[in-house]
């Protein structure tokens, strides 16, 4: 698998992604976020939002896009730490 140089994280979207969602008023959890990604089109489950929330995973750009969508969030607000 590809090792990347931003420590062991996968991602830099999801600590934003995590927060962000938590955020939302009321909260939205994990598997409301994943229900949200697959009426707009991308198919995540509850494992997977953790996976991207932790670093474990890799988020792809069409996901990036439609997290920002689903969340209300620029694409900047999500890769800005």
């Amino acid at each position: 698998m590809y090792k990347n140089k931003n420590g062991d994280r996968n991602n830099i979207s999801g600590i934003q992604i995590a927060q962000i969602r938590k955020k939302q008023v009321p909260r939205m959890s994990q598997r409301a976020l994943a229900d949200k990604m697959q009426l707009a089109g991308i198919d995540l489950d509850k494992n997977a939002i953790q996976r991207i929330e932790s670093g474990q995973r890799f988020v792809t750009d069409i996901e990036l896009r439609v997290f920002s969508k689903v969340l209300g969030a620029s694409y900047i607000d999500l890769l800005d730490l």
